[in-house]
């Protein structure tokens, strides 16, 4: 039942989410919409802040079972997914004083999808931790980038689009850098 209770609260706020921004939705909204009392919520959440914290950690780890065996761009196509499912949500997110937890879930889902990236590909021959700590904050904070311009000008353009072509061009680059590290 528990786990019922949480799933039906998910759906709650990002339907919530996705009709009206962040800052308008009440504890009491979400429970009258899943049907529950304040207490339940309660027992299950501090505020809606952690509750979004918990849905973008669920969405993380669930990005990061899919990166064996993909590309970068795969695994990160798979995020923007969620993001035009619920774009309208998104969109409230990132313009309310809760947009450090998108910002975080953005950080923390790329740095990881990237470092498991990194860890797959490398992994015959180990790179040196400095090495691969140098590689990951740099696609890291590529593919923030990205995400954060896309979601600060409304989400207008296709960013797998935009994510696809940048791969095509930097295509070899990141192979280039492993090699070069392991010959020094």
């Amino acid at each position: 039942m528990t786990n019922t209770t949480k799933v039906a609260i998910k759906e709650s706020i990002i339907r919530l989410l996705n009709r009206k921004p962040l800052n308008k939705i009440t504890v009491k909204e979400i429970v009258d919409d899943c049907g529950i009392n304040r207490n339940t919520f309660y027992y299950h959440y501090a505020d809606i802040s952690a509750l979004l914290e918990e849905i973008f950690n669920e969405q993380s780890d669930q990005l990061l079972r899919t990166v064996e065996g993909k590309s970068v761009y795969e695994c990160l196509t798979t995020a923007i997914s969620f993001a035009l499912e619920n774009k309208t949500a998104m969109l409230h997110i990132y313009d309310s004083p809760d947009r450090e937890v998108l910002e975080q879930y953005i950080f923390r889902s790329t740095e990881r999808t990237i470092s498991d990236y990194i860890s797959c590909v490398t992994a015959p021959n180990r790179l040196h931790p400095e090495d691969a700590e140098a590689l990951v904050l740099y696609y890291k904070s590529l593919m923030t980038g990205l995400a954060v311009d896309w979601l600060s000008g409304g989400m207008k353009y296709d960013l797998s689009d935009k994510l696809k072509r940048v791969c095509e061009l930097f295509d070899g680059t990141f192979e280039s850098v492993v090699k070069r590290c392991r010959k020094e």
